[in-house]
């Protein structure tokens, strides 16, 4: 453009027919355009007195925070004690006082995750006992396996504690075997007496049928054998195991043996002694060893158990000894004890079938008397028995 037509439309501008435009805003390239050239606006964008005016905007939601539990208020506060360099043995105080093992497990596993710290067997041992009394028997597993893959340097205690509580789960029972052989190659924690009563008491627990029985003698032999070599001292309830495992497999030598020799263990025979050898002969047919170790017994004021008195009664009864077999159950009867139907019809009806059917009738109404814990049926049921074989051995 030419100079002197620039200065001519400069001062038409600044005339006074031609007004300064107006400060514009510099936010948009648009609005500079609107302002200096308005066009029309649509008519969806034109303002409506009639609309009603916009929305408020809603409030601002607050932010809900989660209340802590009781547990997790306790976890912290247990925290702030433990101050860093705890020891084990201050965990194990802090273990010891918890009521609740879930929390007693958050500070074990808690711990165990700090640097510079490692459990002992003593933490071990405190945790596995507050589970185990709190029931939580699946954490409990999980402790025992990492014990036994070397988490911490082993005791007798924790041995024997781990032991103890593979023998009280039924699918745990072959592992507390396998504790108790790396306990033997253990140089520093050989079993002692409580080791080898948990795993004889396990063993004679599944002595409930014959056929079973043979097949868990053999580990009794075997652990008591490891008894001896290992110089453990065994005690009466120890002996005494032994000696009804042999008792129930018929091996009566055995038991007498072992039941001879408990006076060089320095134990003392019981009545659970003389009971399960006495069964154990009668069972094999010595009723006559089995009725002279009765008469021992009760000469030292022992009282056998019910089952010893009713297997002695029968087995007497079955000889034709009835009066050895009367003499066993007034014993049975002064001691408060109740004989069952078995017992009774046994003796009573092999008296009958022995031509003594008085003598018979005449003993169950002393027994009756006798006997508070005989009922009427008991009673009726013998009655009828009694004359019914009283009228085939007259006829």
């Amino acid at each position: 453009m030419p100079v002197s037509v620039r200065r001519i439309l400069t001062a038409a501008l600044r005339s006074p027919k031609f007004p300064s435009p107006p400060l514009l805003s510099l936010s948009s390239p648009q609005t500079k355009l609107n302002t200096i050239f308005p066009f029309p606006q649509p008519l969806n964008s034109r303002p409506c007195s009639s609309s009603p005016p916009p929305p408020e905007p809603d409030p601002p939601i607050p932010i809900r925070t989660r209340t802590r539990t009781p547990i997790e208020k306790q976890f912290e506060t247990w925290v702030q004690t433990l101050k860093p360099g705890f020891s084990p043995a201050q965990v194990r105080d802090a273990l010891e006082v918890q009521s609740d093992p879930d929390l007693a497990l958050d500070i074990f596993r808690w711990t165990a995750q700090q640097r510079g710290y490692k459990h002992t067997h003593d933490t071990y041992l405190t945790m596995i006992k507050i589970l185990i009394d709190g029931r939580r028997y699946r954490h409990t597993e999980t402790l025992v396996e990492e014990v036994i893959a070397g988490a911490c340097e082993m005791s007798v205690p924790l041995y024997n504690s781990v032991i103890r509580f593979c023998c009280g789960r039924k699918l745990l029972f072959n592992r507390a075997f396998d504790v108790y052989k790396k306990m033997l190659k253990s140089p520093d924690c050989k079993p002692n007496l409580e080791t080898y009563t948990l795993l004889f008491n396990s063993l004679l627990k599944r002595f409930n049928k014959l056929n079973v029985c043979y097949v868990y003698l053999r580990a009794v032999r075997s652990l008591t054998k490891q008894m001896k070599a290992s110089g453990v001292i065994p005690d009466t309830f120890v002996l005494n195991m032994i000696i009804k495992a042999y008792a129930k497999c018929r091996e009566v030598d055995e038991a007498v043996r072992v039941f001879r020799e408990m006076g060089l263990c320095g134990c003392e025979p019981n009545a659970y002694s003389y009971g399960y050898v006495a069964k154990g002969m009668c069972e094999k047919g010595r009723v006559g060893p089995g009725f002279g170790l009765y008469k021992e017994m009760r000469g030292k004021g022992l009282v056998p158990s019910g089952s010893t008195f009713m297997i002695l009664i029968c087995s007497l009864a079955l000889e034709r000894r009835f009066d050895d077999g009367v003499e066993v159950l007034r014993d049975m009867l002064d001691c408060k004890m109740s004989p069952d139907l078995l017992t009774y019809k046994t003796l009573l009806e092999g008296l009958c079938r022995d031509g003594k059917g008085d003598e018979a009738l005449r003993l169950l109404e002393e027994f009756r008397g006798r006997d508070g814990l005989m009922g009427g049926k008991t009673y009726r049921i013998l009655l009828n028995e009694l004359h019914f074989i009283s009228r085939e051995e007259d006829e």
